[in-house]
């Protein structure tokens, strides 16, 4: 047999999974995809239950119902590169592979500040989300809550959080000059003005020394708050960290064209795990896997495998609220209502798929 195990049902893991599904496999060739949830999480959906906004149910999906492969649900202690096998901490199953696709996405990074692990609220694990989503939902008018971080992710939780609840009192922490820095000026403008007539308090120039049970210091300045929220950067999840592999200045394994470990041939990476010129998004780490399943298909078939072609990524889009957004489109920097609709077109799309 030939043995292939998939660690994560994200998009990287999935895209991999359904590029394989998609053809005739050898008969000798057998699938594990491990997750620790009995479902495919919708993670940058992830803000909308953050807010209270969406249901669960609206952002799960179903694995595919494929005789072809096995699913185990648990929570990976280990990843034994040298007997080649997966290790549990919910179970004592052991999980061998002969060829291992791993995309066990990223965490949190808390940068080393005191009480930010402890103290922050998260959107990184449907789990996490979900405790976010309690905490904000649960608080009285007139509440305080504090996002931590004005990427995408942050600008997505504060505006959604703002359309839900009116009533609280929302800031938002930006280390940079202006929101969004990595998108163009014009749209950092256009959510900058967004924010203000919408009532929310950005706070440029933030530097969050530490954080209390209930409250941020930011460049000495002490605010009270309720919940806070962090979205200040990620990293790839610990235990791909801890492999035995090259990695680059963001703790990412470093792969090579077929987006195989080096040394490690029989070991493909992908999305947040992998090392890439590119930011990490659903969208790269959905190229990957695709890629990904192209090479396993010639290798599982004793064939050489072509090197894949060029990622081509067609854009990023956000959401400001449910009827407002941004985002660039046919290379062009978008805002309003349009790309709050291609959003939706695109989530749509991929629940259908």
């Amino acid at each position: 047999m030939k043995r292939l195990v998939i660690l994560g049902g994200g998009y990287g893991g999935l895209k991999a999974l359904l590029g394989l599904l998609d053809y005739q496999l050898p008969e000798e060739v057998e699938i594990t995809l491990v997750d620790r949830n009995p479902y495919h999480s919708i993670k940058t959906e992830f803000y909308t239950i953050a807010a209270g906004t969406s249901a669960e149910k609206d952002v799960r999906l179903h694995f595919p119902d494929d005789q072809r492969v096995r699913y185990f649900y648990g929570e990976i202690k280990e990843i034994d590169t040298v007997k080649e096998e997966i290790l549990f901490s919910n179970s004592s199953e052991i999980i061998p592979y002969d060829y291992l696709v791993i995309g066990l996405g990223c965490e949190d990074n808390y940068h080393g500040i005191q009480g930010a692990k402890e103290f922050t609220h998260s959107v990184q694990t449907f789990e996490k989300a979900r405790n976010t989503g309690l905490a904000v939902c649960n608080l009285k008018a007139y509440g305080k809550v504090s996002v931590v971080g004005a990427g995408l992710s942050g600008i997505e939780v504060a505006s959604e959080i703002r359309e839900s609840r009116p009533d609280l009192n929302i800031r938002l922490l930006d280390r940079g000059a202006s929101v969004l820095k990595a998108f163009d000026a014009k749209i950092q403008q256009y959510v900058s003005e967004w924010f203000i007539r919408n009532d929310v308090d950005v706070l440029h120039h933030s530097n969050v020394e530490y954080v209390e049970k209930d409250g941020v210091c930011n460049n000495g300045v002490c605010f009270v708050n309720d919940v806070t929220i962090w979205t200040a950067g990620v990293r790839p999840h610990y235990l791909v960290r801890e492999l035995p592999f090259a990695k680059d200045e963001q703790e990412k394994i470093v792969v090579n064209d077929f987006f195989q470990i080096p040394e490690r041939t029989n070991i493909y990476v992908v999305g947040d795990c992998a090392s890439s010129e590119y930011s990490p998004s659903a969208q790269l780490a959905g190229q990957q896997g695709e890629k990904i399943a192209e090479v396993l298909l010639a290798v599982l078939s004793d064939k050489e495998p072509k090197k894949p072609k060029e990622i081509k990524l067609k854009g990023t889009l956000g959401s400001l609220g449910k009827s407002d957004g941004f985002g660039n489109m046919m290379q062009k920097p978008m805002t309003g209502l349009l790309p709050r609709l291609a959003k939706s077109g695109v989530l749509w799309l991929n629940k259908r798929h």
